[in-house]
This record gives C-alpha cells, structure tokens and sequence, in this order.
C-alpha cells in the first residue's frame, strides 16, 4: 500500500510539473523538493520552483546541496575529463544526489515516495524485488540515466510519467494553463550554462597544445587542449581531406589526440569496470543489449569478467564511437539489468 504522503522533485520545468498535478489528482498529499545547487541561474531557477509550487498549492522545501553537489558531481566531472575521459554526471547525479541525498532528505521529513518527472518504468514482481524499465515514449526514455540506483532506492520511487508521452505531458500543461511553458525542460548538464571550455578552464584545468597523430603515430596536427575533444568528434580538428578525420582515442598521458577515418571508429570489444546490478548478479557470461550513450542504438551483446575488476563486452555486430568514461547499460529487453564505466583498452591490458 502507498503512503498518502509523496514528496516531489521539483525543477520548474514541464515534467516534473505534470507528474505532481497527476498526484495531486489520485488523492495523493503533494509536497514540492528543490534540490538548491551551485548554479550561476540559482536565483531564476529558486524563483521559478516557487513560483510553480504555488500555482499548484503544495508546499515546498528548497534543499541546500552545493556543497554536496560540487564534491559529488562537479569534482567527479573535472576529474574525469583530467582522465581523458568524457563523464556522464546525470547518470551520478542521479544516483548520489536526487535519489541519494534528496531521497534521504525526504523520508526525513515524512514522505512515504519519492516521485519525479523521469520517463521510466519501475515495477514489482511477485518476489516484492523491483525492476527498472523502459518508459512508453522511446523518444524520451531516460532509463539509461537510472542505471546506477539500487533495490532500496527503487522500493521509493514513483514515476507518474511512465507511460506518458511527451506530446501528451505539452498538451495536458495547455490544456490546464499552468504557466507558459513553452515545452520547457531541466537541461540535462545543469552546470554547464558557460560551455565545457569555459567551465573547466574556471574550475584549474590547464590546457596545454599537443599533437594530434593517427593510429600508426603519424603527426597530422596541433590541439589546443585536450579536453575540448571526445571520441566521434570531427569538428575541431582543421585537417582537411578527401574523407573527414574523427577522433578515435585520447591519451591523456602524452596530450595526444589520436585520429582516423570512420571505418577506425567501429569496434566489437568493450571493456567496463565498476560494474552493477540492480537486481542481484546473474550467471556470466551474460547475454542481452548493451546500451553505450543514452541516444545509442542498444545491440546484441555478451559480457564476461575479464579479471578481478575488469568485465568485457561483446558485440554481436560493431559499434561505432565507444568513448571511455560513458556508461555501458545492459537490457532483457525492457528491463534494466545493470551497467558499468567503459574503460580505454589499453587500461585493462595494462591489469593483464
């Protein structure tokens, strides 16, 4: 049985707008959460929370987590670009602070769930264990970005918007006139209203120049820095051709950034650490689809340990622009199985 108390992430925007007047309307006491971060819009964004709590006459609690937030997400972001990685903080946003410390700050105050505007599934089978799915819209399924939370976490959520559409959320926020809105939505790199170059540049990220070399170590190129690029990216480069350049790799240990054609970007193998299940460990080797970016096709795929803290997939076909520092997520076709980090091949070749 639910609790009739149910706290409500809050952001101001359409989503999670919808989802608490689609509480309020099955009888449910609606309080408004507002997890207060270190953002330059701060103030805009605390005006428009509260402004929208009252157009729905619940009360609403603004959490104070930009200390949290810079230790957790920010500083994890930073770091990972240090890498030569390419970070994917909503996925440990999601994880360590809106269904981590906000969730905590709610049953705190009396809540019973926890709900937000995600598009996605949870469900409970017969062994009272919870599952994560695919949303109704596939257009807008953000399951990907929950594939770090656990059964506990799960046991408290609830996501009205599970089998809306996004078309249909618009028109209902119209249709009851709860505010220009405008399709509006929480942007998915809250942080990063100045651009990635800037950013990192303010938080001590020194870039320096280096070379920019194909795969058989040929210098083609200067960069500027390093971090600026990921793998897939041809923008940036200024080596012209008769076929474009892509970035095929980044070695942070020399600043080099390492080149070649499309056909250099397409690769079978993965490698993954950190790896987690959101409902037990199944026997491995394990068969399914893997997931690597949130807009990736998911492909046929098994994963296999490949030492003690390294697992590989593979691909039953290709996949073109795997970038370490993303997460790999694994489906049973619309169940969320689990997932890990991508590392570069050479780290796990270095273990071996």
């Amino acid at each position: 049985m639910i609790g009739n108390r149910i706290g409500i992430a809050m952001s101001g925007g359409v989503d999670s707008t919808i989802a608490a007047t689609l509480l309020k309307e099955q009888g449910f006491e609606v309080h408004g959460f507002f997890m207060d971060l270190p953002l330059p819009d701060r103030e805009r964004q605390v005006e428009l929370v509260r402004t929208t709590a009252k157009r729905l006459a619940i009360p609403l609690k603004i959490v104070d987590m930009r200390q949290r937030f810079s230790q957790y997400i920010i500083d994890n972001f930073v770091e990972t670009y240090l890498r030569g990685d390419t970070p994917n903080p909503c996925v440990v946003c999601n994880a360590t602070m809106k269904f981590g410390a906000l969730l905590t700050c709610m049953l705190g105050h009396g809540m019973d769930k926890m709900a937000t505007g995600h598009y996605a599934r949870i469900e409970k089978n017969e062994q009272d264990r919870y599952g994560l799915f695919r949303a109704m819209d596939p257009q807008k399924d953000q399951s990907y970005f929950l594939c770090r939370l656990n059964q506990e976490q799960l046991s408290h959520i609830l996501l009205p918007l599970a089998s809306w559409r996004k078309s249909d959320v618009l028109a209902r926020a119209t249709a009851l006139d709860l505010g220009d809105y405008g399709g509006s939505e929480s942007q998915d790199v809250c942080f990063l209203t100045t651009g990635l170059k800037q950013f990192l540049a303010e938080h001590g990220v020194e870039e320096k120049s280096g070379d920019i070399i194909t795969g058989d170590g040929l210098i083609l190129g200067r960069h500027s820095g390093i971090s600026h690029f990921t793998v897939g990216q041809r923008r940036g480069l200024g080596l012209p051709d008769a076929t474009p350049w892509y970035v095929t790799g980044l070695d942070r240990q020399h600043n080099r950034i390492i080149i070649g054609k499309n056909e250099d970007l397409f690769q079978k193998h993965v490698f993954i650490r950190e790896l987690h299940w959101l409902d037990g460990e199944p026997t491995l080797p394990w068969q399914g689809l893997a997931q690597l970016r949130s807009r990736h096709q998911p492909g046929a795929a098994r994963m296999e340990q490949k030492n003690r803290d390294t697992w590989q997939i593979t691909f039953s076909e290709p996949q073109r622009a795997i970038t370490p520092g993303q997460f790999a997520v694994f489906y049973e076709e619309e169940r969320v199985a689990g997932s890990g980090i991508i590392v570069t091949p050479g780290a796990v070749i270095d273990q071996l």
